[in-house]
C-alpha cells in the first residue's frame, strides 16, 4: 500500500516530466493561437493540471486536458480583450497579440503566415494550429475545441482556403 506522501511524489515526478516536455509545444501552441501573455496562460493551465490531477482518468490523459486548457484559456482571454479594446481608446502600435521579441525572431515567410493566421476567425486558426502544428487528428482537435469532428473539418477547409487566398497574393 502507497502512503499519501508517496502519491505526492509520484504526482510531482509525473507533472514535473510533463512539464519538461510539453511546455514548449503548449507556448508555442498559445502564441499561435493568438494569445499575447501565451506564458501566463501556458503557467494557468499547468497550474489547473496540478490541482486537477487525481480527477484525471489516467496519466495519459493529462496532455490532452493541458491541451484543452490552453486552448480554452486562450479563448477566454482574446474574448476579454475584444471587450476591452472595444471600449478602450484606440492606440497606435503593435499588432495585438505580438510582442518585438516574437516579430524579431520570425523570418520574413513565417511572418506572413503568422499575420495571415491572425486574420482568422478564432475557430478556423485553432482549427488550423492543432491540425498542422501540433499534428493531431479530428477527434483530438474536436475534443480540444468542443466541437464535432465535421465542425473541424469545415473550420480547417475554410481556413485552409482563407490562408491560400492570402499567400498567393503576397506572392
Amino acid at each position: 500500500m502507497t502512503t499519501p506522501i508517496e502519491v505526492a511524489v509520484d504526482q510531482d515526478a509525473a507533472l514535473a516530466e510533463i512539464f519538461g516536455s510539453q511546455y514548449g509545444a503548449m507556448l508555442r501552441l498559445a502564441v499561435l493561437l493568438g494569445a499575447d501573455d501565451a506564458e501566463d496562460i501556458v503557467a494557468e493551465a499547468f497550474y489547473q493540471l496540478y490541482r486537477r490531477w487525481k480527477k484525471l482518468r489516467e496519466a495519459g490523459a493529462a496532455v490532452a486536458y493541458l491541451r484543452s486548457v490552453v486552448c480554452n484559456l486562450t479563448r477566454m482571454r482574446l474574448r476579454h480583450l475584444q471587450v476591452v479594446r472595444r471600449h478602450a481608446t484606440p492606440d497606435a502600435g503593435m499588432l495585438p497579440g505580438s510582442s518585438a521579441e516574437t516579430e524579431a525572431l520570425l523570418q520574413d515567410d513565417q511572418r506572413a503566415l503568422v499575420a495571415a493566421l491572425k486574420e482568422l476567425p478564432a475557430r478556423q486558426r485553432e482549427a488550423l494550429v492543432l491540425r498542422h502544428w501540433l499534428g493531431l487528428r479530428e477527434a483530438e482537435i474536436a475534443a480540444a475545441m468542443g466541437i464535432s469532428c465535421g465542425a473541424v473539418k469545415s473550420h480547417t477547409s475554410r481556413g485552409m482556403a482563407a490562408l491560400t487566398r492570402v499567400l498567393e497574393e503576397r506572392r
